[in-house]
C-alpha cells in the first residue's frame, strides 16, 4: 500500500512538472481520467506496462531514474503479510495496517480503549469480544487478536517507529474483562512505556476540556520524503485518511498541545500504578 501511494506521488509530480492532464495521461495508457487520479492516490495497483508508458509520456527516458519507479510498481502488487488475515480484516483497515507498518513515526490519541500497539493478549480479547452487537465465534475472536499481536511486532523490529501514544484516562478506568485482566493490562503499559520507543502520556481526567475533544486519531510520517503525513480517523464501519497539509497541521498541533498539557511518561508511569492499586 505505502508503495502504491510513494509511486502514485511521484508520478502525479512528474505529470504536472511535463504539464500533461490526467485525460491525456489516461488516453497514453487507454484509461481513464479517474484511473489516473486513483493511481496517483495509490488506491489502484500499478501495471509495469502503464508506468513504462507514463515515464516516457513524463519525458522520464534515462534508466537510471525509469528503473527505481518501475521496482516500486512491482514490488506494489507484493501482498502484505496481513493479507493473511483477509477473513477478518475490513478492506478500508487493511490500508492503515499497511501504513502503520511502513511508518517512521505513530502519534495517536485514544479515548475509548488502550491503543491496540499497546495491548495485551486478553485485554485484547475482552476489547474484540465486546465490540460488536452480535457475538462473535470464538475463532474469529482469536483470529482478530492474533492479527493485532502480529502487529505489535513492529514495535520490537531493527527499524522500529517511534510511539507517540496520548492515553484519555477513561480508556484505563474503562473495564474489559476481569480486574485481573485490566489489572496485566496496567502493568504491560507501564512495562511497555520503558521502551526507547514508546512515549506514553495520559491525560488525566482533571485536565477538563482539551484540543483534542473531538476524539481519538492517529498520525503516521513516513521515512520517505515524497510520502505526507496523513491522519487516520476511525468510524464504526469505515475510515477516513487525511493527508492535506492544513488539515494534518491542525491534528499535528492539537497532539503537540495535549502532549504539553497530559502528564508526563514518568508521571503517567505513577498514575497507572495509582489506578492499579484501586482495582
Amino acid at each position: 500500500m505505502v508503495r502504491r501511494i510513494l509511486l502514485g506521488s511521484q508520478l502525479r509530480r512528474l505529470r504536472e512538472a511535463r504539464g500533461v492532464t490526467r485525460e491525456a495521461a489516461g488516453y497514453s495508457i487507454r484509461a481513464s481520467e479517474s484511473k489516473i487520479s486513483r493511481m496517483e492516490l495509490g488506491r489502484v495497483s500499478f501495471k509495469a506496462r502503464d508506468v513504462e508508458d507514463l515515464l516516457t509520456l513524463y519525458g522520464v527516458t534515462d534508466d537510471a531514474e525509469r528503473e527505481p519507479l518501475l521496482d516500486l510498481a512491482r514490488d506494489s502488487s507484493v501482498a502484505g503479510w496481513w493479507h493473511n488475515y483477509s477473513d477478518v480484516l475490513p478492506g478500508w483497515f487493511q490500508t492503515y495496517v499497511g501504513l502503520e507498518g511502513a511508518a517512521s513515526h505513530i502519534s495517536t490519541y485514544e479515548v475509548q480503549f488502550v491503543h491496540g500497539l499497546l495491548q495485551t493478549d486478553e485485554y485484547a480479547h475482552a476489547v474484540v469480544s465486546a465490540g460488536h452487537r452480535t457475538p462473535l465465534a470464538e475463532e474469529e475472536v482469536e483470529r482478530r487478536v492474533a492479527l493485532r499481536l502480529e502487529r505489535q511486532k513492529l514495535l520490537l523490529g531493527e527499524n522500529a517507529p517511534d510511539l507517540l501514544c496520548v492515553l484519555d484516562e477513561a480508556a484505563l478506568r474503562r473495564p474489559f474483562g476481569s480486574k485481573a485482566i485490566m489489572a496485566a493490562q496496567l502493568d504491560h503499559l507501564a512495562e511497555v512505556s520503558e521502551r526507547p520507543n514508546v512515549h506514553l502520556h495520559i491525560a488525566p481526567f482533571e485536565l477538563g476540556g482539551h484540543p483534542a475533544e473531538a476524539g481519538a486519531f492517529t498520525l503516521l510520517r513516513f521515512p520517505e520524503s515524497d510520502l505526507s503525513d496523513i491522519v487516520y480517523l476511525e468510524q464504526l464501519t469505515s475510515a477516513l485518511y487525511l493527508d492535506k497539509r492544513d488539515e494534518v497541521a491542525q491534528y499535528d498541533q492539537a497532539l503537540r498541545r495535549l502532549v504539553e498539557l497530559s502528564l508526563s511518561p514518568e508521571h503517567s508511569r505513577d498514575h497507572l500504578r495509582q489506578i492499579r492499586q484501586l482495582l
